[in-house]
């Protein structure tokens, strides 16, 4: 996979210090600014074409009680997101981000993985293809993804890479009890034991606990590294999938940032084991790409910053000593 351009990075820093600042006052604005510039390939970093990707589909696990709403807002939640009512349509209006929603087989449920496979070999490796192909034309790639019972896919997929209890990986998803979260935390147990247990292939994994919206964010990500596209992952279940690349190549997400730290109590560890520190953290477990989105403002702010600034010389600013 191609590394960070170092001469854009060395571009930004040279007229990073050059700006009328001290040396450092824009914290992690100032590191945005090069993160775009490493991974565009651009020493003028812009971002002028984001896009929020959201993956959805259907779960058969849901038929164990895992989640508050019926399969049925699946549906429901496409057709909100076409008529532009969700709360990501407005994050894109307000931030002026392009909106593309993939419908993964969305009426045709992945089987339950507590009895067998979500999906075959021939199957995962064409939805990870599929989502290799979705990100064509963006600058900035915002991840998200709809699907109900898919808070428990994401706990099984970390539970399956890194072990522990099946507790640890588990919350309350869209609203559940803790009566609901106990019987998730027993069907994430019982999938993850049927596919060999904690430990295995990070790929068996996908393909055997996880979700086809799992499966086409782990090729977007892939995708965007390749064609040198800056990455904004969103939520607990994006994470599954950068949990996943992260298991086979530590280096694999170099080119992405978390936008914020979710609800969802297992988000935060999943973060630390991915080692990335999130840009936001305001509480929210709404999924669909809506804190991608926020983050995306940010990005675009370090940017604006970075560019418009006067120089020390253009200012006529005196500089210290």
């Amino acid at each position: 996979m191609p590394g960070p351009d170092e001469a854009a990075v060395a571009a930004v820093r040279r007229r990073d210090a050059e700006l009328t600042k001290p040396a450092g006052a824009l914290g992690r604005l100032e590191q945005i600014a090069e993160w775009v510039a490493a991974w565009s390939a651009s020493p003028k970093p812009r971002v002028d074409r984001p896009l929020v990707a959201i993956f959805a589909t259907a779960h058969g696990v849901t038929k164990q009680g895992v989640s508050a709403f019926p399969d049925s807002v699946n549906r429901q939640m496409l057709e909100n997101f076409a008529a532009g009512g969700a709360a990501v349509n407005q994050l894109c209006v307000a931030n002026d981000i392009g909106l593309k929603v993939f419908d993964l087989a969305i009426d045709v449920p992945t089987p339950d993985i507590t009895v067998e496979d979500a999906m075959d070999e021939p199957g995962c490796a064409a939805t990870i293809a599929f989502g290799m192909e979705a990100i064509v034309g963006a600058d900035l790639l915002c991840l998200g993804e709809m699907g109900i019972g898919n808070t428990t896919i994401a706990a099984a997929v970390h539970y399956g890479l890194y072990g522990g209890a099946a507790t640890d990986w588990v919350g309350p998803g869209t609203g559940v009890d803790a009566d609901g979260v106990r019987r998730k935390a027993e069907v994430v147990e019982r999938a993850v034991a049927r596919a060999g247990g904690p430990g295995g292939d990070p790929l068996e994994i996908l393909r055997r606990v996880g979700g086809r919206e799992i499966a086409a964010i782990t090729g977007a990500i892939l995708a965007a590294r390749l064609q040198r596209v800056p990455v904004l992952l969103d939520g607990y279940v994006v994470t599954a999938a950068a949990a996943v690349l992260h298991a086979l190549d530590p280096s694999a997400l170099d080119h992405c940032l978390a936008a914020h730290r979710s609800a969802e109590p297992a988000h935060g560890r999943v973060l630390d084991r991915i080692g990335k520190r999130p840009l936001l953290d305001l509480g929210m477990r709404l999924g669909e790409a809506s804190g991608a989105a926020l983050a995306c403002g940010i990005v675009r702010n370090a940017l604006a910053v970075h560019n418009g600034m006067a120089t020390f010389e253009q200012a006529s600013v005196s500089r210290k000593g």
